[in-house]
Order: structure tokens, then C-alpha cells, then sequence
């Protein structure tokens, strides 16, 4: 049985000792979701155009001493294949010492080389896995999302945990079998749902919802589970799948 937390949203006043990796991807965030996944990653990496959106989040610059806030939020990596980058993100960044990868090809996106890194570098390391969190990847253009859905469902097979974080939403892909997810009412719903994305067909049973399955065949042909409810007294959520789904659940803003 799988467990799955999502710790990482909630406002703590430490800073993580755990193996996250923070990927920013080039669609829109808030500062306040930003600080909270910013500070509780061990590496932060920006998927091409995913720099603009890091380096446009600081409109005033100056802190104190001279220094900027900027600053203090430098990526250990910018790669990808560097057509959407602005040059005056890349010069900025470049002279602090970021490092700068260009991957040019053209058969995989700028997400996958992120994770292409993370992995050389986890290798490296030889320390085990980093969880992972996309910012952005589900929200504007369909095509970007419906990458976004299809690619972490794949990579479901390699690895342990790959969460897609947006300001109105996170989500995950369950693997087929038993899974309890931790419920952070603080940061969490009320709405979420099990989505039989890049499936046929799967058989749902859950506790711990407003409206639970028992055994039920889900499919786009059929019944899909959206708008469903966490209940507020309710801390776990139990779900047993036959075949992946994505779950999803509503954010409360920061």
C-alpha cells in the first residue's frame, strides 16, 4: 500500500531536510505558492521559459545593501531547448553563476530534459531518488497539460513520487493497487476527484470521501469521479484502483 503526503504544501518556518526537486515550468504562479515549494526543495531547476516566469516574480528589486531578490531564488539549473528564454534572464542568471544547459533535441520537451538532469544527477549522487514537484504543467494550453497528464503517468514506472502543483490545483498519478493519502485540510479542497486518464477503464473503491466507490468501473465512456468532496472530519482518504488514474485536489489559496 502506497502513502502519500502533501506536506511540502503546508507553511512551516523550517526548511526541508528531505530530497525534493522543484522543476518550474513556464505557465503562470503566485509569489505565495512559489516561497512555500521554493523553500522546502533541495534543488530547484527551471525548465526554459520557466526562468522568465522565476526571474518576472521579483517586480521589486531591491532588498537591502544593494542585493535583490532575486537574489536569494537562484536555480542550481536553467535547460532545456532555450527558445523561450528571454536574454536578459539568461544574462542575469549566467552571471550568477546558474548553470546554463541547451538540449536541442527536439524529441523530447523541455520538462523531460529537466527530469533527464535530475536524474544524471541523482546517479551521481548515488543517494536514492528526490521526490518531485512540478510548478505549472496544469494550466494553460491543453496540449502542455495533456503532456503534462500522459508523461507523469509513464513515469509512475520509474519513479517514487512526481506531483504537478498549480495555484488552483496538485496532482498525482496513483499506480493500480492500494493507496492512503495524508489529507491537509489547512491546504487541501473541499473539492478533488480520480481521473481515468490514459486508461481504458478502472475498477474504484474509496473511504474517507462525500461520495465513495465500491467497486465501480470508471472511464471516459462512463462514470468519472470529479467533484467529489473531502470530508472535514476525515484525515485519511483510502483508494484502491485496478489501473492508474490521476488524483486531484483543490488548493485553498496561500
Amino acid at each position: 500500500m502506497r502513502q502519500w503526503s502533501t506536506s511540502f504544501l503546508m507553511p512551516h518556518s523550517a526548511v526541508s531536510t528531505e530530497n525534493r526537486a522543484l522543476i518550474i515550468l513556464n505557465q503562470p504562479f503566485s509569489v505565495a505558492l512559489f516561497d512555500r515549494l521554493w523553500n522546502f526543495c533541495k534543488w530547484h531547476c527551471c525548465g526554459d521559459g520557466g526562468a522568465n516566469r522565476l526571474y518576472d516574480l521579483f517586480e521589486n528589486p531591491e532588498v537591502e545593501d544593494g542585493a535583490t531578490a532575486r537574489t536569494f531564488f537562484l536555480p542550481e539549473l536553467i535547460t532545456g531547448d532555450l527558445d523561450s528564454i528571454r536574454d536578459d534572464v539568461k544574462e542575469y542568471y549566467v552571471s550568477r553563476g546558474v548553470r546554463v544547459i541547451q538540449d536541442k533535441d527536439q524529441y523530447s520537451t523541455d520538462l523531460m530534459k529537466c527530469i533527464s538532469s535530475l536524474e544524471e544527477k541523482e546517479k551521481s549522487e548515488g543517494r536514492g531518488q528526490y521526490d518531485i514537484i512540478l510548478l505549472g504543467g496544469m494550466s494553460g494550453r491543453l496540449d502542455h497539460t495533456i503532456h503534462t497528464l500522459s508523461y507523469l503517468h509513464k513515469l509512475r514506472k520509474s519513479r517514487q513520487r512526481t506531483f504537478a502543483v498549480s495555484d488552483d490545483n496538485v496532482g498525482w498519478v496513483l499506480d493500480e493497487g492500494e493507496h492512503i493519502i495524508r489529507i491537509d485540510h489547512q491546504v487541501l479542497g473541499p473539492t478533488c476527484g480520480l481521473l481515468p486518464v490514459g486508461i481504458d477503464s478502472t475498477v474504484l473503491s474509496t473511504t474517507g470521501l462525500r461520495w465513495n466507490l465500491t467497486n465501480n468501473e470508471s472511464s471516459f465512456d462512463g462514470l468519472v469521479s470529479t467533484s467529489n468532496h473531502l470530508l472535514p472530519e476525515e484525515e485519511m482518504v483510502w483508494i484502491k484502483t485496478s489501473k492508474p488514474i490521476w488524483w486531484t485536489a483543490e488548493l485553498k489559496k496561500c
